[in-house]
């Protein structure tokens, strides 16, 4: 793609495609997704898009610069996503716990996506939304600033690396998948009990909860620690 982006009101085409599709920014990422999760990181193409939208593939330059523009567009896509629907109750941990595991749940839902978007920094309306969000729960809670930034971008980095650590999982072959989860049952489960006794001691529960994504216990450990740096925890403690 190259530098000819135009100006949402200076889009005058509202013509159909050759498919009836009317194209805007929405339509492509909505298509780039769909795409992504048949094809992975080669349908993020110029031909492959416009032959999907039944459009010339130069139509894209006028809703963005390059490929790496649409591929942040599908990530703030995502971001959004994780935000529909949702509403701040005023109780600090709830909120963020509920934000932590929409994120999540959102990138599962597109995992090839997930893997080529969940390190992004968009700067996009869905990402600025998220981020005033979360620091407006954090220092309405009385976080001071300091600690309510270092908290953001503890929760912020945690929930995204688990959410691609679990969609690279999801994007596995499904032989690949069954294959690492034997490996808990067959291989830790054979161990001499002489040579690893720890492992031989919670093997079953091993087995089992490798099966899960560790995200929401490890969110729980993290607004656990957030709490206790409270001002007001620490002033109970003293």
């Amino acid at each position: 793609m190259g530098e000819r982006v135009v100006p949402e009101p200076q889009r005058r085409r509202r013509r159909p495609t050759k498919q009836g599709t009317v194209l805007s920014e929405q339509v492509i990422v909505e298509t780039a997704l769909r795409l992504i999760g048949q094809h992975g990181a080669d349908a993020l193409t110029v031909r492959r898009l416009g032959a999907a939208l039944g459009a010339d593939p130069s139509a894209l330059y006028r809703y963005f610069h390059n490929t790496d523009g649409l591929l942040l567009a599908v990530a703030d896509e995502l971001i959004g996503r994780a935000q529909q629907g949702w509403r701040p109750t005023g109780e600090w941990r709830s909120d963020l716990c509920e934000l932590g595991l929409r994120v999540r749940a959102s990138y599962q839902a597109h995992p090839q996506a997930a893997l080529l978007a969940a390190h992004r920094t968009t700067g996009r309306n869905n990402e600025t939304r998220a981020v005033e969000a979360i620091l407006g729960i954090l220092r309405s809670a009385g976080f001071p600033d300091l600690e309510a930034v270092r908290i953001y971008h503890a929760f912020v980095d945690q929930a995204l690396a688990f959410a691609a650590l679990d969609a690279a999982a999801l994007a596995l072959p499904a032989p690949a998948q069954a294959a690492d989860l034997q490996v808990w049952q067959h291989r830790y489960g054979r161990l001499d009990a002489n040579d690893y006794p720890h492992i031989a001691g919670t093997v079953r529960l091993l087995a089992d909860d490798m099966m899960l994504s560790g995200y929401p216990f490890a969110l729980e450990l993290l607004l656990d620690a957030a709490e206790a740096r409270l001002p007001e925890a620490e002033g109970e403690g003293g």
